[in-house]
Order: structure tokens, then sequence, then C-alpha cells
């Protein structure tokens, strides 16, 4: 199993690669949640994420017939951009299969990296089954995103700078998609001192991790479905289950709405931009889904901010919305002159600021005299939804609401 001695070894092999990324307090969570909390900023490494640690440190150790010959790996993104600059650096040549819905922004920055990427597959699991027979037919070698010992260890030595640059660190909390990160930094962490807490995170969506230690052996998901792509895996690798069995002290999962929250949270009062793999260890301190202590010590490792504008635009919406910043409804109004202004006089009268309306007179949803209007309306809290749709409805209309 992977030791610490590995990591410490890998710390050297990454340093010319791989940043010494800022740990920093943050006012703001700390007085949210009641706890000493400081934000381990992965987001600023080369790539935007974690994963040029662990790859720089395989492709490092690998043997010069197998560096010649080029490497093969299958990624949802971040792991793809850190191979490919790994490789390029290094002078190896890199192939990387993405799914075909991988966000536009990776894969182009992927390429930007000096790789070649093949789009293949509905999710990762798909991906890497094809990555699997180009290995075969082209004779590379295939550098693994999570289940490798060396690519763990790579990915522990954020676990060595967290705990040097904060002795009194108490509990790191950290994301899981297939395992390698949160087994590097529990490896490093547990080696230096045995009594940090480290607690895992999983989107609801791709809780394989979860599940597998419910039952006490590995499981794969028939599918997985959230807005954190990062870390959308459909099992844990074998090395990183053992890993995590024996050195992760609780696993939990937090939803994507919490996801949004918490990136929200992020970019509006920490001015840092995450994906929605580096926003779920605030997400599960933010909502409380493990047990911590009034001043407790804690470092969210927000792992990536690799998101694409689109899935960022979707993101802030829902964000805004779980928190009452932002609402969109459906009512019917009268197909007449004046209908909607009147409806548009009601909002206003609340203070509510209108941001879009849709306006269809044709819907078959609806009587032939009859419209349907769709509305966006920025508010200032649930208080204030509550009180446009109350006053909505005591004005004679049927409010949907839809987010």
């Amino acid at each position: 199993m992977l030791d610490l001695s590995a990591v410490l070894a890998a710390r050297d092999r990454v340093a010319e690669t791989a940043r010494h990324t800022p740990l920093d307090y943050s006012h703001t969570i700390s007085a949210m949640t009641g706890t000493d909390v400081h934000l381990k900023l992965e987001t600023f490494q080369r790539t935007g994420a974690f994963k040029i640690r662990g790859a720089t440190n395989r492709i490092a150790t690998l043997p010069e017939a197998e560096r010649a010959a080029g490497v093969i790996t299958a990624s949802a993104g971040n792991h793809a951009q850190g191979v490919a600059l790994a490789a390029t650096r290094m002078g190896v040549d890199a192939k990387v299969v993405m799914p075909e819905n991988a966000p536009i922004s990776k894969v182009k920055a992927t390429r930007s990296y000096g790789a070649e990427v093949v789009l293949e597959g509905v999710d990762y699991a798909a991906a890497a089954e094809y990555a699997h027979e180009l290995e075969a037919e082209e004779d590379r070698y295939y550098l693994h995103a999570f289940d490798d010992e060396m690519v763990m260890a790579g990915q522990g030595t954020i676990g060595l700078e967290i705990i040097e640059d904060l002795p009194s660190v108490e509990t790191v909390v950290v994301p899981i998609g297939g395992g390698g990160l949160i087994s590097g930094v529990a490896t490093a962490l547990k080696g230096k001192d045995p009594d940090v807490r480290v607690i895992g995170v999983q989107a609801e969506g791709a809780s394989s991790v979860a599940r597998s230690l419910k039952k006490g052996e590995r499981i794969e998901l028939d599918a997985v479905d959230t807005i954190a792509d990062g870390i959308a895996t459909r099992t844990v690798g074998e090395k990183t289950f053992e890993v995590i069995q024996e050195r992760v002290d609780e696993v939990v999962t937090v939803s994507d709405d919490e996801i949004a929250v918490a990136l929200t949270t992020l970019l509006e009062r920490g001015k840092t931009l995450v994906e929605g793999a580096g926003a779920v260890p605030l997400a599960a301190l933010m909502f409380e889904t493990f047990d911590y202590d009034d001043d407790e010590t804690i470092v969210p490792a927000l792992c990536g901010g690799n998101i694409d504008m689109n899935t960022l635009t979707t993101v802030i919406v829902r964000g805004l919305a779980e928190t009452g910043r932002y609402l969109r409804f459906r009512t019917i109004l009268e197909d007449r002159p004046g209908a909607l202004e009147e409806l548009v006089s009601i909002i206003s009268e609340t203070g509510a600021n209108i941001y879009a309306i849709q306006h269809d007179r044709t819907s078959r949803d609806v009587a032939m005299n009859d419209a349907e209007v769709e509305l966006d309306v920025e508010t200032r809290g649930p208080d204030h939804v509550d009180e446009l749709v109350a006053a909505l409805e005591a004005a004679g209309y049927e409010v949907d609401v839809l987010v």
C-alpha cells in the first residue's frame, strides 16, 4: 500500500512542474460556519487543477522505453490537461481519450498543452474502455487517472503542503472521484500526524465510494449524474479503495444544489472561481454533512477551477435560486391588452427586478383566450421570494415555480 516515503519522493519530482499553491484563511467561511477555515487553493495550480502533480510523478518514474512509446489516458478533463502538459514538458508523446460530452474548455486546453485528443464514450468509464483499446493497438503506456500508486503519491504532495503550511490543521476535506487525490492526501497527512481527520466528499449523483464503503466492497454505478464532472466516475479504484478504507475517517455526499451554493459563495464572497468538483468540500462544510466543533481548524481542498462557461452560467442560476436570489416561474394571463402590464406592476411593487420575460400566446397547454408567461426575476432572498409569490397568488395568479 502507498506510504509516506512515496509521497515525499514525489515532491522532489514534481517540484519543477507543479506549483506550491496558497493556503488562504477565509474570514467569510469561518464566520458562516463558526470554524477556522483555510482554503487550499489548488485552483491556482498549473492547468487549473491538482492533476498535474500525479501525471508528472508517474511519467517521471516510467522506464525510458515506455516513455519513448508514448502515453495514453482517459479523462473527463483535468487529468487530461495534467498528462498533456507533463508529457510535453518531458518530451513524451501523449494521446487522451475524453468523453464526448466533456466541457469544450477542457478539450481545448488539453489540445493546447500538446496532447492529441480523441472524443469517445458517454462518460469516463466508456472513454477509458476505448483508451485501453488504443493502448493495445498503439503499444502505448496507459497512464491511469487515479488507480496508480505513483499518481496517488504525486497528488499526495498537496497533503504535505497543507500540514507544513498549517501544522495546527485538524480536519482536511477532500473531493473524491476515483480516489487518487484523497488516497495521496490521506497518506501524507496520516503519515505526518495520525490525529488529522480526513473527510472525503462525493456528489450524490456519483457516490460510488460512499456506497462501496457501506457495502464493504467496491461497486460500480450504472451511470453518474452531477454538475461536478471532475469527480463523475462510476467506480473507485482497487488501490485507492484500500487506502480510503484504511486512512479516510468519513465519506459524505452533497447534492448538486449544495455544490451550486458553495460555488457561487466562493465566487461572490471569496472572489475565487472553482469547478463543481472543487466546490464539494466547501459544500460539505457549509451544509454540515459531517460533524465539526466550534473553532475547529478545517482545510477544504479546492481541487480545480476548470469550469466550462456554459456550465458556470447554469450553476450560478441554481446557486442564486437555492439562496432565494433568483426566481423563475410560469403563470397564465388573459390574452387581452394590459394583462402583462398588470402582472409586471405587482412584481415591481414588491421590489423584485425582472431579468427576462417569455410571452407565449400559442401554447397548447393553455386556453385559446389565455397566454402563458415565463419570467426570470432577481430577488433579495427567501423572504422576498415568499413575499412575491404571495402577492401574485393574492391577485389571482397561479404561480408555477420552475427554479
